[in-house]
C-alpha cells in the first residue's frame, strides 16, 4: 500500500496485480508505504476503511482518493497457480506441482478451499463498504499504458519499473467445461471487470 498525501490518493496493493513493481518503483516518492506484513501491504478496501482511512481523516481532515489495479479473473488464477509452483514452494502445503490448472480452478469453486487453492477474491478485496468507502480509480492490469500515465499526472513523477515476484513461465489453460463453470459461479469478478473503464 503506497499513500501520496499531496496527490490525494492511497494505491492499494492487489495481490498478483504487479503492484510490488509499483511499490518500488514508487516508494520514494510516497508519503507512506506499507510492505510488511502482508495483511497490512495487501489490505483490502475493508482493512484500509477500518485502519488507515481514519487516520489520516481524523489527523489531517483528509478522505483520500483510493485507486487499485484488476486482473482479468482467469488470468489472476493462472498467476497464482504459477506463483505457487516457484522450486521453493516444492513439498509446502500451499504448493501447485503435480495440480493442473482446471484442477486448482476447481479446488478454488469449493466452498472449503484447500490451502493451495485459497487465494482470496478480487470482487471481495475491493468491495464498497456501507460507509461509501471504495475504490475511486479502478485500472485493469492488462491496460498498463492507461494506469502509468495516470499514476504519472497525478503523482507527478516518470517512472520505470522493473519485474518483481515474477511465476514460471507457463501455460494456464482451463478446459472449456470448467471456464464455463467458474464465470457462471464467480460472474461477479467478470462483472467487476468488465465495468472497468478503457482507453
Amino acid at each position: 500500500m503506497l499513500v501520496f498525501y499531496k496527490a490525494n490518493l492511497v494505491f492499494l496493493s492487489v495481490p498478483k496485480t504487479g503492484t510490488t513493481a509499483y511499490e518500488a518503483a514508487l516508494r520514494p516518492y510516497a508519503d507512506m508505504a506499507i510492505s510488511e506484513p502482508p495483511m497490512l501491504k495487501h489490505a483490502p478496501v475493508y482493512r484500509y476503511n477500518r485502519f488507515v482511512r481514519p487516520m489520516y481523516l481524523k489527523v489531517c481532515d483528509t478522505d483520500l482518493e483510493v485507486m487499485a489495479v484488476m486482473r482479468e479473473p482467469i488470468s489472476w488464477l493462472g498467476s497464482w497457480w504459477r506463483y505457487r509452483q516457484r522450486p521453493f514452494m516444492a513439498g509446502k502445503p500451499n504448493a501447485t506441482h503435480g495440480i493442473s490448472f482446471d484442477d486448482f480452478v476447481l479446488a478454488y469453486m469449493k466452498g472449503n478451499k484447500p490451502g493451495f487453492a485459497d487465494v482470496g477474491s478480487q470482487a471481495r478485496f475491493l468491495e464498497r463498504q456501507p460507509n461509501g468507502t471504495g475504490v475511486t480509480h479502478l485500472f485493469r492490469y492488462e491496460d498498463q499504458p492507461r494506469l502509468q500515465a495516470f499514476l504519472t499526472e497525478r503523482v507527478g513523477v516518470t517512472f520505470e519499473l522493473e519485474r518483481h515476484n515474477v511465476s514460471p513461465a507457463m501455460p494456464a489453460q482451463l478446459s472449456q467445461d470448467v471456464e464455463t463453470r467458474f464465470r457462471r459461479k464467480f460472474d461477479e469478478e467478470f462483472a467487476l471487470y468488465d465495468s472497468i473503464p478503457t482507453g
